[in-house]
């Protein structure tokens, strides 16, 4: 059987391509490298383009919706090559949940396929992606397959056979009838991690739909988020579908590092549920301590006081998340009231959450005075930890003058992205470019797929 070809790493635009011969042996006969190899440096010679955690990575990825595409894209973050698999015509599901939405690049090109833009509401066309598909997707080819296609189908039982990694996210059992199931797909690769993520696993829940709003609720998540006696509230954000996402991406290093040592792949199971329930963490754990239900408390925490929104002038919100008894006597002489912190009531964190009511009262009559902004600078210059209730521009303006960069260009019309939260010194997160239009990429990844496997990954244009 040839051998599969890896993926070249992407160098800078910049940069002169990286040599081959450097990138490990395919995956259906994948060696582990020898014991006692020297570890590298920690930087890359001078001019030479940085080395990526994962260069020579290849992830097939299957998965729709956010906790499959996200943990890809933190792959290729970490300098995997991408491609992503969607249905002809309609492509992910959230390239239209939208709005809002984001126009194509100016290219005079047709849509994919000859396609007609697709309609919005009212029936005026609309050209574009939800802005939501582009926040798991970046840095990813785009590859459209139907697998009720036989043609189709056999291409990405190839992608799979030369693939390192694949993450889907169907129900389980769906694939069988394709030859993508992990029984088929570790047959004809042996060396390949494939994840799978159900929304509550593969035994009694394998037919239940999950969506994240669903596994908050049922999950418990929204039974401790609100305010007491009001009506139960989900994140503001997907969270699960984020928890779940760093949950498969660690699997999936860890089932390669598995492989670098015994040349042997690994089925890596994710489920939305129990990812929510090893992230409850705290309130979970005093659940089982007491065999008692936590409930709601608004931002207020059950261990811990102050560690809330406090009003300050006009009724504006202070976050004060004191941790220890230190602290608080910070906070008191900030206030001008270290009396506050001599007080019986409020001298130890367990008497502060006993007496929080009376506790915040104090407070709160000293912090309205000023406002939130003002006492942020006063009590972090004295190490209280505290903050403004920001809006999202707020926050990503707040990372700017900190000095994190957290948006990063992706190209002209495009929307940018958030960058990476990895720093990494010797092995940078890769430049991220736009996620791809439905098909994208799919006349030269097909003609790769139909070529011989050691032919090399077509360049990224």
């Amino acid at each position: 059987m040839p051998q599969p070809h890896r993926p070249q790493p992407r160098p800078p635009a910049d940069a002169a391509p990286e040599p081959t011969g450097t990138e490990p042996p395919g995956t259906g006969t994948y060696t582990a490298p020898p014991t006692g190899t020297a570890p590298p440096t920690d930087a890359a010679p001078p001019g030479a383009a940085p080395a990526r955690a994962l260069d020579g990575i290849l992830v097939a990825d299957f998965s729709r919706v956010l906790a499959g595409p996200l943990a890809a894209a933190t792959l290729a973050d970490l300098g995997a090559e991408v491609i992503k698999v969607e249905r002809p015509g309609t492509g992910d599901d959230t390239r239209a949940w939208g709005p809002p939405f984001v126009a194509d690049p100016p290219s005079g090109e047709e849509p994919p396929s000859g396609e007609e833009p697709a309609p919005h509401e009212g029936g005026a066309p609309r050209r574009g992606t939800a802005a939501y598909f582009d926040a798991a997707n970046r840095s990813k080819r785009g590859l459209a397959l139907d697998l009720g296609n036989p043609d189709d189908a056999a291409a990405a039982r190839e992608l799979a056979r030369r693939a390192d990694v694949l993450i889907e996210n169907f129900r389980p059992g769906s694939l069988a009838k394709y030859g993508l199931d992990h029984t088929a797909t570790r047959a004809a690769n042996p060396g390949l991690v494939h994840c799978t993520i159900t929304g509550f696993g593969s035994g009694a829940g394998a037919r239940l739909p999950g969506y994240d709003f669903v596994v908050q609720a049922v999950g418990g998540l929204m039974s401790i988020t609100g305010e007491p006696g009001g009506t139960p509230l989900k994140a503001g954000v997907a969270l699960v579908d984020v928890l779940t996402a760093k949950d498969a991406t660690t699997g999936i290093l860890a089932a390669l590092r598995h492989r670098d040592r015994t040349g042997q792949g690994q089925l890596v199971e994710v489920n939305l549920l129990s990812s929510l329930l090893g992230s409850l963490v705290n309130q979970a754990s005093g659940h089982l301590a007491t065999g008692r239900d936590p409930g709601p408390m608004g931002n207020r925490h059950p261990s811990i006081a102050p560690y809330e929104t406090l009003a300050c002038r006009d009724g504006q919100l202070l976050a004060v998340a004191v941790g220890n008894d230190r602290q608080f006597r910070e906070l008191a002489r900030a206030l001008g009231a270290p009396e506050v912190a001599e007080d019986a009531r409020f001298a130890r964190n367990e008497d502060r959450v006993q007496n929080r009511t009376d506790l915040i009262k104090a407070l709160e009559r000293r912090l309205a005075s000023d406002t939130p902004r003002g006492w942020t600078e006063r009590l972090t210059a004295v190490s209280v930890p505290c903050g403004p209730v920001n809006t999202v521009s707020e926050a990503l303006e707040l990372a700017q003058r900190l000095g994190l960069d957290p948006v990063t260009p992706v190209g002209e019309g495009r929307i940018p992205q958030v960058t990476s939260p990895l720093r990494l010194s010797g092995t940078p997160v890769a430049q991220p470019f736009a996620p791809p239009r439905l098909d994208e990429h799919g006349t030269a990844l097909r003609t790769w797929l139909s070529g011989p496997a050691d032919h090399p990954l077509p360049p990224h244009v």
